[in-house]
């Protein structure tokens, strides 16, 4: 199972949100770049990024932070919020990310997405997936779509997606557990690579999501709050079917 510690950048800043609220932050560096090299350094193999600011004005914000965190590791990035055009996808992948996450606009306009794998190969597009009470969520969760996540997954299969970042806003940021059972039926519904995000709190909601087949899970809160330590998570989960080592 891969592992993807968070950084989420509003203000220049390393922040969390509870449950998507712009208006419940709190601050855990002045540095993002610090950050991606304290993660990489305890084991992360691969980070994810979201510019916050970015997802609420629908275009990129904090470039230069993700330009300076690119920089500063020598693992792969992957980056959403807020990139909604073509332009923007290659203006990210110029800046050195691996993968770039589109949410909104794979809701708005779900062929965008075919042509963005075409454009860009399927090994740098993932469609975010956010939802709540079952509901896809858009522009920076502030709206509720008519669309079922299952609904959108299947959707991106045919358009050629792989990767699927899933988030249950409910659970963001509240360090009550992930959820579980959804991420594992939208696996096995779409044989996709779904990345649960949201709520893992312990190294036991791991252990769950591991068990559960889940090929990713990004670690927010639970890092920054000490409650999972990564180089001990990176041991326990980030290896293949037969034990070994990725």
């Amino acid at each position: 199972m891969q592992l993807y510690p968070a950084i989420d950048i509003k203000g220049g800043q390393c922040v969390r949100l509870t449950q998507g609220l712009f208006d419940n932050v709190k601050v855990y560096s002045d540095t993002p770049a610090d950050m991606a090299r304290m993660w990489r350094d305890q084991g992360a193999t691969f980070l994810h990024l979201v510019d916050l600011d970015g997802a609420l004005a629908g275009r990129s914000v904090n470039e230069a932070v993700i330009r300076s965190i690119v920089e500063a590791v020598d693992i792969p990035v992957e980056i959403g919020g807020g990139i909604r055009t073509a332009e923007a996808v290659r203006n990210m992948l110029d800046l050195g990310v691996a993968r770039v996450i589109i949410g909104t606009k794979a809701v708005e306009r779900p062929e965008f997405m075919g042509e963005l794998v075409a454009a860009f190969g399927p090994e740098r597009i993932v469609a975010g997936v956010d939802a709540r009470d079952g509901l896809v969520a858009i522009q920076g969760w502030e709206e509720l779509s008519s669309v079922t996540a299952r609904e959108l997954c299947l959707k991106m299969k045919e358009l050629g997606v792989l990767h699927i970042v899933y988030t249950d806003i409910a659970r963001d940021g509240m360090l009550n557990g992930p959820n579980v059972e959804a991420t594992r039926e939208l696996t096995m519904d779409t044989g996709l690579d779904i990345i649960a995000s949201g709520g893992v709190s312990s190294m036991e909601d791991l252990r769950r999501l591991y068990d559960a087949g889940i090929q990713g899970a990004i670690i927010g809160k639970a890092l920054y709050e000490n409650r999972v330590d990564l180089r001990e998570a990176v041991r326990a989960f980030q290896t293949d079917r037969t034990g070994n080592g990725l």
